[in-house]
């Protein structure tokens, strides 16, 4: 199957008039995060990769809510909004549909867009609108000093959980496949070359890219993602997802990924001669949504083990803002340009008179 197409929509985007470095997207904030947060390295690639996208900067828009990743736009030479809790999305949506010239990213966290925000994320996903949402997970409430998030795992001992948590933490790539979004994947902070890849293929998605990205917090939630930053480790905890490619994992590639024939379910199998031909080959554009969920719930919610990173699903589906576009064209075409304050006025209004 050929490569999604790539995103047709950047066209509508001025490009930058010189070549750009990684320089003229720093701004000249100090970044106040606490040493050694896990945001320096995703700030530093994102200041890195946007060169690579050739747009003007003035036509780059950072949209933020509330949290230690929401300081994000502050630290772009870019336009951005600080806006308000959980409500980032609905607030690029209406960028997005209106300003078609511009490129609108989000940045959010754990609690910020699975709390408060979970309504307003989930519609943003379901409606396509082209949009790109970075997702901070450290699993942890930083900015409020260490409360339990929406992805804290069960029994988690935190300041408004001394017993330990009692909530089922949400798996935020199963929540957008279920929402329908065509854009999903997975990446680590501290994997450059990693988190490059995948925000350049979320960059050339037409409609909205969720990219869920594990970020560490060295002062509430320490260590959190270690199984799968450690060499060792990694090598058995991690799946690496390459579309087209067998779903394979471990010393050798000694691990893969098949279909159980009684359930449908997906399962870890060592890899042999009998079973070769069983392992599942990665298809990220999928017309069905099916094997990219089973995929996203191998991974085990305390041990971390089995974890796909990469991009989980990559279809085309038709964009909010451009079908937007379309129905005020026609509209103009057949009935001429509206008149706001007779809309205002009309209908069902009474004047009062004192």
């Amino acid at each position: 199957m050929p490569d999604a197409p790539a995103n047709e929509l950047l066209h509508l985007i001025p490009r930058a008039d010189a070549k750009q470095s990684m320089k003229d997207f720093k701004s000249d904030q100090e970044v106040r995060w606490c040493p050694g947060c896990g945001d320096y390295a995703i700030l530093a690639a994102v200041q890195g990769f946007m060169p690579a996208l050739g747009l003007a900067k003035e036509n780059i828009v950072f949209v933020s809510g509330i949290g230690c990743s929401s300081r994000f736009p502050y630290y772009m030479n870019t336009y951005g909004m600080h806006s308000i809790h959980g409500r980032a999305p609905a607030i690029a949506t209406g960028l997005a549909s209106s300003r078609r010239d511009l490129s609108v990213w989000v940045v959010t966290g754990d609690g910020d867009a699975l709390s408060i925000g979970g309504n307003h994320l989930i519609h943003a996903l379901r409606r396509n609108v082209n949009l790109k949402i970075l997702l901070f997970n450290n699993r942890i409430y930083g900015l409020t000093k260490g409360q339990y998030s929406p992805t804290s795992e069960i029994g988690k001992i935190t300041k408004s959980t001394p017993m330990g948590s009692l909530d089922a933490p949400f798996n935020p790539i199963s929540l957008a496949l279920g929402a329908e979004a065509s854009f999903v994947a997975r990446t680590i902070d501290s994997d450059r070359t990693h988190l490059t890849d995948v925000l350049r293929q979320a960059a050339d998605h037409p409609g909205t890219a969720l990219v869920e990205i594990y970020q560490n917090c060295n002062i509430f939630n320490d260590g959190a993602f270690d199984v799968l930053k450690d060499k060792q480790q990694a090598e058995e905890a991690v799946i690496r997802l390459q579309h087209g490619q067998p779903i394979t994992f471990g010393a050798d590639a000694s691990k893969g990924v098949v279909r159980d024939p009684a359930t449908g379910d997906l399962t870890v199998v060592a890899v042999t001669d009998a079973n070769r031909a069983d392992i599942l080959i990665h298809d990220a554009h999928a017309t069905s949504p099916t094997t990219a969920f089973a995929l996203s719930r191998l991974a085990d919610p305390d041990t971390l083990h089995h974890t796909p990173i990469g991009v989980l699903r990559n279809v085309k589906r038709p964009v909010y803002d451009t079908q937007m576009a379309d129905q005020l064209d026609t509209a103009v075409e057949h009935h001429g340009k509206g008149d706001l304050a007779a809309l205002l006025a009309g209908g069902d209004t009474w004047t009062v008179i004192g």
